[in-house]
């Protein structure tokens, strides 16, 4: 069953509720709807558990039987009787059978941390610091009641996980380290160019809310699905087919469960979220690491213990923080470029490490990572393009971001060892949506499907690139450039500059473009200056 119009305008009307009801803050919110979209799923999930142990005749005790003791005598039948059924605990009796005050104290002391001590218990604590912080008695009522209306337990994955999606759709500011929702669209792009295949290791090292990784897992289900297994629904405005994965055998089908996705964040409330995310999607059993790539390594014992690939993975997919600084005491050294403590140089460098000889990576960058003139740049440049294969950078519009930010980006797709031999850029003036403040309006103009084309299609364009008459413009958005041109400017990776023009468009470039080129050179500079502020720092004390 699709996601269908009245279940958006539930949840944007749960969002109304929160927010008219002085809860202002989205990512708290989506956050705290997790957890009651995982206390209602749980009690569906426990007797499915019940049956299939029945039928495989294997011992199993419902997470609901037996006592409870409780965490506040208020919640009481009464004053002698300190202990109520488990049963109690399902969401079927308390969101149906309590309301106001009493709702909100038995759900913030007895259910929270019923389920937060089930987690302690778990391959991962999804509920490890969760408390309820929808403390007034109305709005919870009202936000239990029209969860409960969503009937969770009758949608499939695919639409559980797009509900949710929706409910992310709310958070629309960037974090503390400059990290932000990624557009699905661009998310969904990178991954067809990547192509990720079943028995391939997928790994995010900063996953957000896990979009690379559920997109990655759709790809891999529409990729081995059989013609009548696929549907085509709209979402977002667009229309996208979907995979069922019939022709997956149980062997790969447990792979993609347990053994397929990695990732780590470093705040807890985006681990919450990709988890939920993962969960709704059939991907329970996903663990996201709550740890911070730049600051901390795990030695073999660790990597064994989180069944972490010992030889690197095949794909990585990520949207790093922009705009973040790590105090460079705290690096750690596998990661450091010279003395730069911007986290888009310093997860670059982290991805190449992490990827096994011949694994690819796609990764949005800033574009002043392609081609910043510090010290720290050019290096990084040298090792992508010297000591990897740079397949492609594609040129994303700016403004794609919106409304987190405005700052211009690009991909850049490359696979571990060898050395690069030519890149192929692709320059996007449209992605298919409005590039206005909130870029969430659906548009005919979108040049991402033909640039993927282009992009699989690398050796036929190579040759017609070759082929070419030099003195005629040039129409089309994708060209190259060899090693030789990229090592004769400083490895310079940005699209822009290597693109074939007449005399009369470099005299008439886009101003958009050179306002892009401007806001990163500023960005650069700023972080010139940083550095030399430590380093006078230093010297002073």
């Amino acid at each position: 069953m699709p996601l269908t119009p009245d279940m958006r305008r539930s949840i944007d009307q749960i969002r109304d509720y929160l927010y008219g009801g002085g809860y202002p803050d989205p990512v708290t919110n989506a956050e705290q709807l997790s957890f009651l979209f995982f206390f209602y799923l749980i009690e569906g999930i426990d007797a499915e558990n019940i049956l299939k142990a029945k039928v495989l005749k294997q011992p199993y005790e419902s997470l609901f039987a037996n006592e409870w003791t409780l965490k506040n005598p208020l919640n009481a039948i009464s004053k002698e009787q300190m202990t109520i059924p488990r049963e109690r605990l399902r969401w079927s009796v308390w969101a149906k059978g309590l309301s106001g005050e009493s709702l909100v104290r038995f759900v913030r002391d007895e259910v929270f941390v019923f389920f937060a001590e089930l987690g302690e218990k778990a391959a991962h604590n999804f509920m490890n610091g969760a408390r309820l912080t929808i403390d007034e008695p109305t709005v919870l009522t009202q936000v239990i009641n029209l969860v409960d209306g969503l009937r969770l337990d009758q949608s499939d994955a695919d639409t559980k996980g797009d509900l949710f999606e929706h409910v992310l759709k709310q958070i629309k500011q960037a974090g503390e380290l400059g990290q932000f929702r990624t557009p699905r669209h661009i998310i969904r792009t990178i991954v067809e160019m990547i192509n990720p295949q079943i028995g391939e290791t997928i790994y995010d090292p900063a996953a957000g809310t896990a979009g690379f990784l559920v997109a990655a897992y759709n790809h891999v289900r529409l990729a081995n699905s059989s013609p009548n297994a696929i549907r085509e629904e709209e979402i977002d405005g667009k229309r996208q087919r979907r995979g069922f994965g019939d022709q997956l055998s149980n062997a790969q089908v447990s792979a993609l469960q347990t053994a397929t996705f990695f990732g780590n964040d470093v705040d807890p409330k985006m681990i919450r979220l990709a988890t939920m995310n993962l969960t709704l999607r059939g991907l329970p059993n996903v663990r996201i690491l709550l740890r911070n790539v730049l600051t901390t390594t795990l030695n073999a014992e660790k990597r064994a213990e989180y069944a972490l690939p010992a030889d690197g993975y095949h794909v990585v997919l990520a949207n790093p923080p922009f705009s973040g600084r790590v105090d460079k005491d705290r690096i750690v050294e596998d990661v450091k470029v010279g003395t730069s403590t911007a986290t888009e140089l310093l997860f670059l460098k982290y991805m190449m490490d992490s990827l096994r000889p011949g694994g690819r990576c796609g990764v949005i960058v800033p574009e002043g990572v392609l081609f910043g003139s510090t010290t720290a740049h050019k290096e990084l440049r040298r090792q992508l393009i010297e000591n990897n294969r740079v397949e492609a950078v594609l040129s994303l519009p700016g403004g794609v971001f919106q409304p987190y930010s405005g700052v211009k980006t690009s991909v850049l797709f490359f696979k571990k060892g060898g050395h690069t031999e030519r890149v192929l850029f692709l320059h996007a003036d449209n992605d298919g949506y409005k590039l206005d403040a909130n870029h969430d309006t659906p548009v005919e103009q979108d040049d991402l499907p033909d640039l993927i084309a282009v992009y699989r299609s690398e050796f036929e364009r190579w040759v017609d690139w070759e082929a070419r008459d030099a003195a005629q413009p040039w129409m089309e958005k994708w060209w190259f450039a060899d090693a030789a041109t990229l090592r004769n400017n400083d490895f310079n990776l940005s699209a822009g500059r290597y693109r074939p023009m007449s005399q009369a468009a470099i005299e008439h470039r886009d101003p958009r473009e050179l306002l892009d080129e401007l806001a990163a050179i500023e960005a650069e500079i700023v972080e010139e200056v940083e550095s030399l502020r430590s380093a006078l720092a230093e010297y002073s004390a």
